[in-house]
């Protein structure tokens, strides 16, 4: 699926999508609380108060790069606290090359974050040892963020996470840390939105007058939207993450801007009373 903002075309390939089974990520989020959003209804969860919930990455093709954001949960991994993300073997590369892009024509990875379902197709395991996925790219990391997990990745599936999906990609020589006032190409900049994770970024795209903005993690489903209060159980520190998405709805709601979400389907922002809505916008191709 593939929408158009200016000349950037920006992509989305799903790894998994789920419908309901997210209690453990966003607690608040039960049925009969869904059912009273309406509008979520049935684009973003289903009359029977069902979120609906992707892992997925999305390409943004401008004139001049090949960017992927965020990698989703990748193949072959272990120790990860989801048991239907170990010992994967999907296609997802297989269908990111049928769109367009194989791996080899992508030159930027960037990740809003380092968890888990943000970083797993950074590498691919080649003869034994975790190689990068996307041999002719640069792998861009916030610093604030690498740093963190750098210092906390000590055990469990933090561990896992930063020893097979981190770290080789630093080993590679191909990890490029960047601050937050950091430009990832022409009409490609970041926002710093920290909370769900230390140094969590999105990126905000503008191309000849229209304006898309990819959120990561700042809400892991549109109901955050309608409940701001409503913080998810990864959330690094939740108070900041509900001032991230105050301050990042504000600013986009009742604008042309298109928000992509990092688990949801792609919406323009407006406000309800003293909430918003997200008004769902189909991929025109």
């Amino acid at each position: 699926m593939r929408w158009t903002v200016g000349r950037v075309k920006i992509t989305r390939i799903v790894e998994i999508a789920a419908v309901g089974g997210t209690r453990f990520i966003l607690p608040h989020a039960t049925a009969e609380e869904i059912q009273k959003i309406s509008w979520l209804a049935p684009h973003y969860a289903t009359d029977e108060g069902r979120l609906r919930l992707n892992i997925q990455s999305w390409i943004v093709e401008t004139p001049t790069q090949r960017i992927i954001v965020d990698t989703c949960i990748g193949n072959d991994r272990q120790n990860r606290s989801v048991p239907a993300w170990n010992g994967r073997d999907s296609d997802f590369l297989a269908r990111l090359a049928e769109a367009g892009y194989p791996a080899e024509s992508i030159d930027t990875v960037f990740c809003t974050h380092l968890h888990v379902d943000h970083v797993g197709w950074n590498t691919r395991l080649v003869d034994g040892h975790w190689q990068p996925t996307f041999a002719n790219a640069r792998y861009l990391f916030g610093k604030a963020e690498y740093d963190h997990w750098a210092a906390h990745s000590t055990e469990g599936e933090y561990k896992a996470v930063f020893e097979d999906s981190v770290q080789p990609i630093v080993d590679a020589g191909r990890a490029e840390l960047i601050d937050s006032d950091h430009r990832i190409g022409d009409g490609i900049s970041l926002i710093p939105t920290p909370g769900h994770s230390p140094g969590h970024l999105s990126v905000l795209i503008r191309s000849d007058g229209a304006e898309a903005v990819l959120t990561g993690d700042v809400a892991h489903h549109p109901c955050q939207m309608r409940r701001q209060d409503w913080s998810s159980t990864a959330d690094f520190d939740p108070v900041r993450s509900i001032a991230a998405r105050q301050t990042l709805f504000a600013r986009f709601a009742d604008t042309p801007t298109l928000l992509f979400g990092g688990h949801f389907d792609p919406g323009r922002l407006v406000r309800d009373a003293d909430a918003y809505r997200l008004v769902p916008q189909p991929a025109p191709e």
